[in-house]
Order: C-alpha cells, then structure tokens, then sequence
C-alpha cells in the first residue's frame, strides 16, 4: 500500500509537469516498445523463482512467443523495435492466475513474486520520474560546494576521468555496459539469494530486492534536499552555456568561495548520494555468501561501476563515500528488522547516519576548509567512510556467530539396553 500511494503520488507530480508519470509510462509497455526489454525479462525471471521448472519453461517460451507476434508487427508497420512486452505481459498473467486459480499460501507466494517483478520495473520508472522533478522544481545547484570539498578526496572524478580516456573506445564501452545493467547485476545475485523459494515455499527473511528498493525510495529526497548535477555538466562540455568553465577532467578546479549556481531544467540534480555507487555496493555485500565467482562478479561489477561513475564525470568523490556510508546504513537497518529490531544493528544504522548527515554539512559549510586542510580532512573523510564499514563487518560476524550457535542439532537417537536381571 505504501508502493502503491507513493506511485500515485509522483504520477500525480508528473502530471503536474506534462509528463506521463510512472504508472502512465509503465501501462503503455504492455502494447507499445519498451525502454528497456533486459529490465523486464529480469524482473520475470525473479518472478519464477517461485514456481517450478516446468512452469518456468512454460513462461520464457509464452513470453519469446508474444514478443516474436509483436516484432513481426512493429516490423510490419515500421514502428519502433524493442522486446519485452511478453516478458510483461506474462508476469500479468501469474497476477492474475494467483488470484482466480491459487487459494491459501499458494496465492500469496505466487502473488509474492509477481509483486517482487513489478516493484523492481516500477523502481525504474519511479527513477525517471524523480530525475525528472528534481531538475524542475530545483533551478540552483550546490556542485561548486561539493567540487570544493572534492579537493580534500583529491579530485578523483578528474583523475579517473583522465584513465578512462587513456583506454580509448574499448574501456568505454565496457564501463559505460557495466553502468547500464547494473540491474542485471542485481538479479543476479538475486536469483541466487532465492534460488530455493520454490522448494521451500517461502521467501527468505531479507534479501537483495529489498536493499534496492529502500535505496530506490530514500535517496531521491536527498536529491531534492542536496541538488547537484554532477562534473562532466558543472564543469565540462556537456554543461554547456551553463557550465561555470570547460575544465573537467584536465583541469582541477580552483579552490573559491562556493555558492550556489543556476542550471537548465531538464539535467537531472542526481549525485548526492551517488546511487549507482550505493546500488553496487549492495550487490557486493549480498554476493558475500555465494561461490567464489558470484563474488568476483560482484566484486568486478563494484569497480567498474565506480570507474564508470567518477570516470565519465556523473560522480564527484565526495558523492562516492556518501553512496558507500548511504548504503551500509541501510543495509544495517534492514538486517536488524529481519531479526526483530536487533540492538547492536540499530546501533549501527544511528551511526551511519549520523556520519551520512556529517557528510553532507561538511560539504556545504565547510568545503572551504576541506580544500585548504586536504592532508588533515581528506583522511578523516575516509576514516570516517571505513569507521561505518568496520561496524558492520563486525555487527555482520556477530549475527552469523550467534545465528550458527543458534542451530539446535538432532538428539541421538538412544538405542534401548537390555535389562540388568
């Protein structure tokens, strides 16, 4: 319910800005080309993870079938090519078996999992949205605060961006690939993580899709409350008329008193914190219980995203560590309400905050002193990013120590003796 009046809330929002909303732009995917067919096929996927292979089997072939009679139809009409609506069109089709042809816990499993599909498609279309918003109703932007306080960190953004066009067109791609699927990524790791719901019948207490999704909803406000568009537009050729100078990534910027500055009303105020950093990270944390090459996925994935967001100029650093302490916050807040609110979590998800919220007031009224102190703050900055990663490894091994000594073990079955006469 929450889901539901938080999508009517930005379709109404949209609205009010002459755009489709989320719900709008969703709804016509089931007749018209998708954005992204890879996301929907995706997200049926993590929908069967609830039946059994027969029906799986049963449900790619349905959804390659209609996504064929629409190809042969939009080539017919010379109309815009893409797939995915079967894959779409299908995951509809378990929502609606669940409800005329599933009773008891059946339906709601099944229900489950065709709500676990939709939510992830819906959080991409609520992103668009969000992007959308920010750069309407915030005209200024804070980018020269967070360049400033960048100096303290190094400049990362112009010096990876500098590597990255040392790679030439190969290293390009590859990162720029790893930046736009990293919803694959994710489930990926998903899949994984749920791979025995349809045995067991149940979902597993927490999971990945719900660290997405809290990420997903949360770090917009941020957006909204911290408005930046990120080096490569503040700073560089993509800015255009509105850039304060064409320096990204050859020339660091000069340390100045910051303020405020006005930006166009369609480049989207989406770098504080950096999600995509926060979504990687993610997906690094729950690919830790896996075999050794989910892991190494993961880990790959993990890199080359943030090479790809400091590297093509989205991301300043600052933005980085804040996506890292952003996502461990939540993290730690998730795991504690699967175990009921435990202590030791909750503690730790106060304290990621409170360095969360430090880091955001730092780069806003004391960027100046970042800047003119980098051998001081810029350590500091980093201390404080691995003081919160340390917390949780060490909250994480605590749960897994006590949830292994919590495992009760079979009694020995006693064979009977004979009786002493």
């Amino acid at each position: 319910m929450i889901a539901l009046g938080f999508l009517i809330a930005l379709e109404i929002a949209a609205r009010r800005y002459g755009v489709p909303g989320p719900i709008t732009t969703q709804t016509r995917e089931v007749i018209f080309a998708p954005q992204s067919g890879t996301v929907l096929y995706a997200s049926m996927t993590l929908m069967l993870v609830v039946l059994p292979w027969r029906q799986r089997f049963i449900a790619f072939g349905a959804a390659a079938a209609i996504d064929l009679v629409f190809w042969a139809v939009r080539w017919a009409v010379d109309a815009e090519m893409m797939y995915g609506n079967g894959a779409l069109l299908v995951t509809l089709a378990c929502g609606v078996i669940a409800l005329t042809r599933r009773t008891g816990p059946e339906r709601v499993l099944l229900l489950k999992g065709v709500g676990l599909a939709l939510l992830l498609v819906a959080g991409r279309k609520t992103g668009y949205t969000w992007l959308l918003i920010t750069s309407q109703t915030r005209p200024t932007v804070l980018d020269q605060y967070v360049a400033t306080a960048d100096h303290a960190l190094g400049n990362p953004s112009w010096v990876v961006g500098r590597i990255v066009e040392a790679t030439g067109s190969v290293g390009h791609h590859v990162l720029d690939w790893v930046y736009v699927q990293l919803a694959v990524a994710a489930v990926v790791v998903t899949l994984y993580q749920l791979r025995n719901v349809a045995v067991e019948r149940r979902f597993p207490s927490h999971h990945l899709v719900r660290t997405f999704l809290v990420i997903g909803l949360l770090g917009p406000a941020f957006y909204m409350l911290y408005p930046v568009v990120g080096p490569i537009f503040a700073y560089g050729a993509d800015g255009g008329q509105w850039a304060v100078a064409n320096l990204w990534p050859d020339t660091p910027t000069p340390v100045d008193t910051p303020r405020s500055m006005p930006f166009d009303d369609f480049t989207p105020r989406n770098c504080m914190p950096s999600l995509h950093t926060a979504w990687a990270t993610a997906i690094f944390i729950h690919s830790r219980g896996g075999p050794r090459l989910l892991r190494l996925g993961a880990t790959f994935w993990l890199i080359a995203t943030l090479g790809a967001t400091l590297g093509f100029g989205y991301h300043y650093g600052a933005d980085i560590i804040a996506g890292v302490v952003f996502t461990l916050t939540i993290e730690a807040a998730l795991r504690s309400q699967a175990r009921g609110w435990d202590r030791s979590g909750i503690q730790l998800a106060a304290y990621g905050a409170v360095v969360f919220v430090a880091f955001l007031t730092s780069y806003r009224y004391l960027s100046l002193e970042l800047a003119a102190y980098p051998w001081l703050f810029g350590p500091l900055l980093v201390l404080a990013m691995c003081s919160v990663i340390y917390g949780y490894v060490r909250v994480t091994r605590l749960w897994e120590r006590q949830d292994a000594a919590s495992v009760q073990l079979p009694e020995q079955r006693r064979e009977p003796q004979p009786e002493l006469v």
